[in-house]
């Protein structure tokens, strides 16, 4: 077994950031240090100690990557997204088709969940996944993690990552479950690629296809096929809301099998800060109670 999650990305932006590359966000120095993913560092080392201000940080981020930084971008978390977004979304996604001017981003989006509020909570890939110009991915290992970056230094595109906090501690790689003829197919997104060991335990005769990319989409052949030849179709789970990225990716799963695709995702309201508010990710007894009720 290798290392986690945690030290792939700690070694990954030590040796991005020995290459004179840049590597931005909020308090990065301070306790803990990002979940332990950021090397420790200094400013002369290519660490940019941001304002707090969230509206303004994807302007400097921007306005370095025009200039060749290859900036990492890290946003504790995901929901902050709401105030940086804007000119990731409507600069750098856009200057290649206007200007022919790339400006490659590598922009850590970080989830979790529990008693963090309304603003804060769980993922929110679905804020980039209409606007052109903006790749989205979602590793959970350590080996999708590294993927992802040579993806993005390969190109020069902006790229959404969509992480959490619990996939840090995680050393394993997440294999697909192919069987003949399933009873349902799933695809999880996310943290929820966690729940589905136990899912499996409890429930047998599925077939499980994890994604890790979501933008562009590209369903492997051999998922659609499994789908095709299912009792009862799919179900695409999420850690975002359902209208976004899930239904997306379940229409067109829809599309190239025939089988019914349904979402299983966060409910339709605005997490509190009580344990009782929370708006949590799919878990595993829920997921097995959704396929029983099916």
């Amino acid at each position: 077994m290798g290392q986690s999650v945690r030290n792939t990305i700690k070694e990954i932006s030590r040796q991005h950031l020995a290459k004179g590359n840049l590597l931005f966000g909020q308090c990065l120095t301070a306790v803990g240090w990002v979940g332990g993913t950021i090397p420790e560092l200094t400013e002369k080392d290519g660490l940019v100690e941001l304002p707090m201000a969230d509206v303004s940080a994807g302007g400097f981020v921007v306005g370095a990557a025009l200039m060749g930084k290859c900036p990492i971008y890290v946003v504790r978390y995901q929901g902050f997204q709401w105030f940086n977004a804007s000119i990731i979304a409507n600069y750098a996604g856009k200057s290649k088709d206007l200007w022919g001017q790339p400006c490659p981003i590598f922009i850590r989006s970080i989830a979790m969940e529990g008693g963090i509020g309304p603003v804060a909570t769980s993922s929110h890939h679905g804020l980039f996944m209409r606007m052109p110009g903006v790749k989205i991915f979602s590793p959970m290992t350590p080996k999708e993690y590294e993927g992802v970056y040579d993806y993005f230094m390969r190109g020069d595109d902006p790229m959404y990552v969509s992480e959490h906090r619990k996939s840090f501690d995680n050393k394993e790689e997440f294999h697909d479950v192919v069987i003949d003829n399933p009873d349902l197919v799933l695809f999880p997104i996310s943290v929820t690629r966690f729940e589905m060991k136990k899912v499996l335990e409890d429930v047998g005769n599925l077939s499980v296809f994890h994604i890790s990319q979501i933008k562009p989409f590209e369903a492997p052949e051999y998922s659609i096929e499994s789908l095709k030849a299912s009792k009862r179709g799919g179900i695409v789970l999420d850690d975002d809301y359902p209208d976004g990225i899930a239904k997306q990716i379940a229409y067109e799963l829809m599309l190239k099998s025939g089988k019914p695709v349904r979402v299983l995702a966060l409910k339709e309201y605005a997490a509190g800060f009580q344990k009782d508010s929370d708006n949590l990710p799919p878990t595993a007894e829920e997921i097995i109670q959704y396929i029983w009720n099916l």
